[in-house]
Order: structure tokens, then sequence, then C-alpha cells
């Protein structure tokens, strides 16, 4: 299946699973996908343990579309990490608001 495709799917639960630049697979649970300023970002929880990460933080991710397939890079700009956390934290708000209605 194509990157693109499992983190458009709404019904994909599989982990999303990538090599690191030592060449060990890590496997990561997808969170939350947001379109922002014409790039794709994903938000995505390691499965496995990352050095530096907690084991309740996520990574945000863009879809890299420069090679010949889609690949996922992190992000490294801090502020545009902060702002696509933002963004994530605002579709939780969107979507508890949502529950609260019904």
């Amino acid at each position: 299946m194509n990157l693109l495709d499992v983190l458009l799917d709404e019904n994909n639960r599989d982990p999303i699973c990538m090599s690191d630049d030592a060449g060990r697979i890590l496997c990561f649970e997808q969170v939350a996908v947001i379109p922002y300023r014409g790039r794709l970002y994903c938000v995505l929880k390691p499965l496995d343990k990352v050095e530096g990460i907690k084991d309740d933080e996520a990574i945000a991710f863009y879809v890299d579309m420069r090679g010949e397939e889609p690949a996922l890079k992190v992000v490294e700009r801090e502020s545009t990490a902060l702002t696509i956390f933002e963004k994530y934290y605002d579709l939780l708000e969107a979507e508890a608001a949502n529950r609260g209605q019904k």
C-alpha cells in the first residue's frame, strides 16, 4: 500500500513502520493527519522505545513528495512542530465539543 493511502485511510489501524538512520525498524501508531500550508503532516506515537522520546510523547512528521515514493520526514523546525501539535490539540477540542453536543 502507498504511504498516502495508509495515512488517509480512516479505517487503517495498522502501525506505520519505517527504518531509522541506523537501519533499525521503528513502528508508530498513527495519531492524526494534518494538512497545513500545502503540506501533509502527521502525528505519530512510537510503539517502540525511541531514544529521547518519552512513552507518552509523539513526533510530528511531514510527507516528503520529492522522491519516487512519498516518504515521512521528521519535522525539525521547532516552530512548525509546535504549530502542528497546536492544530492537533484544536482537532481534539473540536471532537470533544461535537461529542458533547450529541
